[in-house]
């Protein structure tokens, strides 16, 4: 049999801390061929990205693996130094980070992005490289990529910069692609465009592909084999149409359990030991109907938005005096009932964050009004304005202060809002923290040890740490 392309033998990764030793990931086996994608599954904080950080010598410097091996083209790579694992980062071994924002230079254009990075690893002249990234950025789908070629990674939407990063993975023709949820940010039909490019690379050019994801649905469409991890463990491993169609650890079942479906809602994951029956309601359904302010009738327009603009300037022309300008906001108009869930739906860069931002009033519109209209106050007086409304963010790694703990963050809107007093925010913090589902001791943590999926939660929390009535949720 061939030598694997990349084989990953009895990982443990910890981490160290004042408190003590963390062990993230036990006991990891994991063997990719090339050609092969496979899929590595599991609830946010079972230690994916851990996993792919481990593999790419990018563990932060509290992280260490403590027992295991990692090898590439039978080649041991988790002990060798800085320099030949950069020697190895994008020519042999590429990684789709999680995060679009925090992975791109602000200082780089896209095109200085990938041209560097080609110029670097593939023997190609500055005009060649010019001309891959332009047809990189039209295959990932960015339209008018001639011109987006010069814009930096703010003046794109959350999920354009992930596909930039998607470019920016292939750009060196790597053997090993470790993709670490790298559709999250992307709408549907980009996706679907997304995988099938990974799929080609792995059917064509051999490409071994680790997709790290939560979705099972990109995991039943785009996987030839899948391991699920619970708790920093591997519960079960095989083919993905055996696994998914007869699991047999009760935490894969669950998992297959939790996918949505259009004819009823969810409760939370539950644990490996809990039935998953599928029944309940969502939490945020059922915070919208728990926090205690004054009763409204259900056909009451509590947020009311007319004939919303917004253009963003890019750049000047050639006549100095006229500006390049991109609309993201043309005449939108809608409303939103008391306890009423409305849904926002488009591609990445069709102006669903930028609305978000300008009705929570961080961004002004240029034509147009926002406008809400509360209940009356409740007897025991009028609450601040702002604390009605609340935004949960559409990137949690940069959303979140690293040098506050947790229960710091999410207590500092009640703290600013005067809310509560010390005794009572402390139990506030405390609940809303385990309602998103954080072990205990979680808010004496920061935001860095945490995973991605964890992050969202804590955002989540403080969102609706001032009981909101009326709740915006990017991505």
């Amino acid at each position: 049999m061939s030598t694997p392309a990349l084989q990953v033998s009895g990982l443990d990764v910890e981490f160290r801390s004042r408190h003590g030793v963390t062990r993230a990931v036990s006991a990891v086996n994991l063997t990719l061929h090339a050609g092969e994608i496979h899929g590595l599954v599991g609830e946010s904080g079972a230690g994916k990205s851990t996993v792919g950080a481990a593999i790419m010598g990018l563990l932060p410097p509290a992280g260490r693996i403590s027992a295991g091996t990692v090898t590439l083209r039978g080649e041991r790579i988790d002990g060798v130094d800085d320099t030949a694992l950069r020697a190895l980062r994008g020519k042999t071994l590429s990684m789709v980070f999680q995060d679009p924002l925090t992975s791109l230079n602000p200082l780089f254009t896209v095109r200085e992005h990938l041209t560097q990075t080609m110029r670097v690893h593939l023997p190609i002249t500055a005009r060649e490289a010019d001309a891959r990234a332009r047809a990189l950025v039209e295959r990932v789908g960015i339209p008018d990529a001639a011109a987006r070629l010069d814009q930096y990674p703010h003046q794109f939407s959350g999920g354009m910069r992930q596909r930039i990063v998607i470019a920016l993975a292939l750009c060196a023709e790597p053997d090993v692609i470790i993709a670490d949820e790298p559709t999250t940010a992307l709408d549907v039909a980009v996706q679907a465009q997304v995988l099938a490019l990974i799929a080609e690379l792995a059917r064509e050019r051999q490409v071994a592909v680790l997709l790290i994801t939560h979705d099972m649905g990109v995991i039943a469409d785009t996987t030839q084999r899948v391991t699920v991890m619970y708790r920093g463990e591997v519960v079960e491993t095989g083919r993905t149409r055996a696994v998914l169609g007869a699991p047999q650890h009760p935490y894969t079942r669950a998992l297959i359990a939790a996918v949505p479906r259009p004819d009823r809602t969810l409760d939370r994951l539950p644990h490996v030991h809990a039935a998953a029956d599928g029944t309940g309601e969502s939490d945020i359904a059922s915070m919208a109907r728990a926090w205690p302010h004054a009763p409204r009738p259900d056909d009451q327009i509590v947020l009311r938005v007319s004939g919303l603009s917004k253009r963003f300037a890019t750049g000047r022309s050639v006549l100095r005096w006229r500006r390049h300008s991109v609309t993201a906001l043309d005449d939108v108009s809608f409303d939103v009932h008391a306890g009423e869930i409305l849904g926002v739906v488009g591609e990445s860069g069709s102006g669903k964050s930028t609305l978000a931002r300008v009705v929570c009033g961080l961004q002004s519109a240029d034509a147009g009004s926002v406008h809400f209209d509360w209940a009356p106050a409740s007897a025991a007086g009028a609450r601040p304005v702002g604390c009605d409304v609340q935004m949960v963010f559409q990137d949690p790694y940069s959303s979140l202060n690293p040098r506050h703990r947790v229960d710091a963050i999410v207590a500092e809107p009640i703290r600013h809002f005067g809310l509560m007093d010390a005794r009572a925010t402390r139990a506030h913090v405390a609940q809303l923290l385990e309602r998103v589902g954080l072990p205990p001791g979680a808010g004496r943590q920061y935001p860095h040890a945490f995973s991605g999926g964890q992050r969202q939660r804590i955002a989540i929390a403080r969102a609706l740490a001032t009981q909101p009535r009326f709740l915006v949720c990017d991505e």
